[in-house]
């Protein structure tokens, strides 16, 4: 029986190969890829596991509800209007600490552009902006849109516009 453990403890000496293997490390060099490199990138279109249902969400936009003005509201005060301001002016708490000012949501080239150009502005960041896919989920990224929407639709509506009751509420009187 001794022989036997002995035995057994001879072979498991041998085996720290793992230790002692050839590999490349995640920052190394190396002469199996033409660019030196160990770490590459993935190839054009990979999409991580799981992530399929996720991004067809972002090209799915939901039905406009109250509910979905108001989660937009929600995350919009969250997300964004430290920089952006609770009105969408750019001007949000941190520009006046010295931030560089954002655009105002209610310019004419804003107005004008694609609901998808928001979704890709919160996905991936745009100028200043960095993204906030990991913090955003698409629902919401939507419901923001939504909301930055109705946001540039009550800014800059001519007084004719508006009915004897909005008219009387701006003027304060009842």
């Amino acid at each position: 029986m001794r022989v036997l453990i002995l035995l057994m403890l001879l072979a498991l000496a041998g085996c720290d190969d793992m230790a002692r293997q050839e590999k490349l490390k995640a920052q190394g060099s190396t002469r199996v890829f033409a660019n030196g490199a160990v770490n590459q990138a993935p190839p054009a279109f990979t999409v991580a596991r799981g992530d399929l249902a996720r991004e067809a969400r972002l090209y799915t936009r939901p039905p406009m509800s109250r509910a979905l003005l108001e989660r937009g509201r929600e995350r919009f005060d969250i997300f964004c209007s430290p920089c952006h301001g609770l009105l969408g002016n750019g001007k949000g708490v941190v520009v006046q600490r010295g931030f560089p000012k954002p655009p105002d949501l209610a310019a004419a080239r804003l107005r004008e552009a694609p609901d998808r150009h928001f979704i890709e502005v919160i996905s991936h960041g745009y100028g200043q902006m960095y993204s906030y896919a990991s913090r955003i989920p698409p629902a919401d990224r939507w419901a923001i849109v939504a909301y930055v929407r109705a946001l540039q639709r009550s800014q800059g509506v001519p007084l004719e516009q508006l009915s004897t009751a909005q008219r009387r509420r701006l003027e304060g009187r009842p």
